[in-house]
C-alpha cells in the first residue's frame, strides 16, 4: 500500500541525508603537510626519497674516483664539464626519471667540483633566446653566438628492479648503475652502482 509522506517531512529527510553525506565526505580525507626532506615509504615503490638519496650517493662516489684528478692534470686544473644524459627505467614501475636526472644535476652542481651544462631541451630554449637577442637586444647586452661550453663527459645509466613475493610479504630490490663517458672518445672514465632493498609486509585482513 502506498503511504503518503507529507512534503515538509520529505524535504527535512532530504536535507538530513545531504548533511550526513557531507559529513561523511568531510571525514573521508585528512591532509597533513610534512617536511619534503622527510623519509616516507607508503607503498614500498620507488619514491622521492630514493631519488634524492641515490643521486647524492652516486655523485659522491663519482667525485672520489681518479678520473677527476686525471682530468685536472691534463687540463691545467680546469674543472670538467658534464652533461647528465638519459637514465633508462628497466623496472615495471612508473618512475619519473626526469626527477632523478634533476637530482643528479643538483648534486653535481652543489658539489662545486664540476660544471654542468644544460640538457638538449634546455639548450633549445636558450638558443632561441640568444637568437632573439641578436635582433632585439641592445648591442652591449647581447649574448654572443657560438660561445657554448662543450661537455667533456656524459653521465648516463639505468634503474632495474627485481621483486620477490610470497603471500603478504614482498622484497623489492633496486639496482642503479651509472657511468661517466668521455664524449670525444666514448671511453668510460667511471662506473658506479647503488642498491636498495625493501621489505614490505602487508597487514593481515581481519573480519
Amino acid at each position: 500500500m502506498f503511504m503518503h509522506v507529507p512534503f515538509g517531512s520529505r524535504r527535512t529527510h532530504a536535507a538530513a541525508m545531504l548533511l550526513a553525506l557531507g559529513l561523511l565526505a568531510g571525514c573521508g580525507k585528512r591532509v597533513t603537510r610534512i617536511d619534503p626532506a622527510s623519509v616516507t615509504d607508503l607503498s614500498g615503490r620507488w619514491n622521492d626519497t630514493d631519488s634524492r638519496l641515490v643521486a647524492n650517493e652516486l655523485i659522491r662516489q663519482s667525485l672520489t674516483e681518479t678520473w677527476l684528478a686525471r682530468h685536472s692534470a691534463t687540463n691545467a686544473g680546469a674543472s670538467p664539464v658534464v652533461i647528465v644524459g638519459a637514465f633508462r627505467n628497466g623496472t615495471l614501475e612508473h618512475i619519473p626519471v626526469e626527477t632523478f636526472v634533476k637530482d643528479l644535476e643538483r648534486a653535481f652542481v652543489n658539489s662545486g667540483a664540476v660544471r654542468v651544462v644544460a640538457s638538449p631541451t634546455e639548450r633549445s630554449d636558450v638558443r632561441d633566446e640568444r637568437r632573439d637577442q641578436q635582433e632585439n637586444a641592445r648591442a652591449d647586452t647581447r649574448a654572443r653566438l657560438a660561445q657554448e661550453l662543450g661537455a667533456h663527459y656524459m653521465l648516463q645509466g639505468s634503474i632495474e628492479a627485481i621483486e620477490d613475493q610470497e603471500g603478504r610479504e614482498k622484497v623489492v630490490f633496486y639496482q642503479i648503475d651509472a657511468s661517466l663517458v668521455d664524449v670525444e672518445s666514448n671511453v668510460k672514465v667511471w662506473t658506479g652502482q647503488h642498491k636498495i632493498k625493501k621489505y614490505i609486509e602487508r597487514a593481515r585482513i581481519r573480519f
